[in-house]
């Protein structure tokens, strides 16, 4: 298929893009997917250079990029956080600009969405956003091409987020399923409900999109007919010392089997971006046994291992989704 034409822009959040530009971008993703599977060589980013910085770590968005570079023809440098001092040496207005001058496209994963905005702002080449603390929108391409995958749509999908509805994965599939028409729920404790801003932003999307949105703290109003559950780390980077606020909100809201039940659907969808507290068999987990006696936090082992779930699928489809997001921002 022809890749979308999105030369020169920016992907910074899905508020920035149209329904029909974000289907091209998962219909292309699906396209460069059978491309590698076959062996068919796709290199549209053939000679380029390719800045990726990182001022918090990641196993899958680390690995999706360089591997996206490499597949595309591109060269990926990588910059971790004692590599890149945004306002400490040197400003991020700066910085951007020289990282233009040597670079064909700049990744950013860190944590204010002002950062990765200023980059896009200054660079000059397409910035792309691995993840700030406000939107993860590559995350949620790969969540809608597993989800397409498997149910042959994103149209009207009864989709629900379950957890702590103020984090980055939750807002941005907010607004990333209003823009698609999906009938989004977001199922979280009060406290954690998302911004009201960004909600209100996700209705009047909505309405131009014939989509839903529900925010509720009721599991049983929010999973009724479900056609996928996603849910995320109920503790993120930065807030380790708040794992007994958290685990006593959100406790009510693990996905177990009894939650797969509420939504009437056997094959109802389990995903989420991992990594995942659903067994002992990480510190993070043991240490949460040894303190607080849970064996599983957010998701339930024989969940996360069911037929259900397809978790490792929407893991891989991180690499394909990145990949045409830059192809089609910067490809030849």
């Amino acid at each position: 298929m022809l890749k979308p034409n999105l030369y020169g822009r920016n992907f910074l959040k899905l508020t920035d893009f149209s329904e029909k530009e974000i289907n091209e971008l998962i219909d292309f993703a699906q396209d460069l997917k059978n491309k590698k599977q076959a062996g068919i060589v796709h290199q549209y980013l053939a000679g380029q250079n390719v800045a990726l910085l990182f001022e918090k770590p990641s196993t899958r968005t680390r690995c999706a990029f360089t591997v996206a570079c490499v597949d595309l023809g591109a060269h990926p440098e990588y910059l971790g956080k004692n590599d890149i001092q945004f306002g400490k040496k040197e400003s991020v207005r700066d910085t951007a600009i020289v990282l233009g001058r040597m670079f064909d496209g700049i990744q950013f994963r860190g944590f204010d969405q002002e950062t990765v905005e200023a980059l896009g702002e200054y660079a000059g080449v397409p910035v792309w956003n691995g993840l700030t603390n406000e939107f993860h929108p590559t995350q949620i391409l790969a969540d809608f091409l597993t989800i397409k995958e498997n149910l042959g749509h994103l149209k009207g999908i009864q989709l629900v987020y379950v957890g702590d509805g103020r984090n980055n994965v939750a807002t941005s599939l907010l607004i990333g399923g209003a823009k698609v028409g999906m009938d989004i729920r977001i199922c979280s404790p009060k406290e954690l409900f998302p911004d009201k801003e960004i909600v209100a932003q996700a209705r009047i999307i909505a309405k131009e999109t014939k989509a839903k949105v529900m925010v509720t703290a009721d599991v049983d109003e929010a999973v009724e007919g479900a056609d996928a559950i996603y849910t995320d780390v109920w503790v993120s980077m930065g807030e380790e010392d708040q794992f007994q606020q958290r685990i006593d909100l959100l406790l009510p809201y693990q996905v177990n089997q009894e939650m797969l039940e509420k939504t009437g659907n056997d094959n109802v969808l389990f995903l989420h971006c991992l990594p995942s507290f659903h067994d002992l068999e990480t510190e993070v987990g043991r240490d949460v046994y040894e303190k607080f006696g849970l064996t599983a936090m957010e998701v339930t082992d024989d969940v996360f291992q069911s037929k259900n779930s397809v978790v490792f699928d929407e893991a891989e489809n991180r690499l394909h989704t990145i990949k045409a997001v830059m192809a089609a921002t910067n490809g030849k």
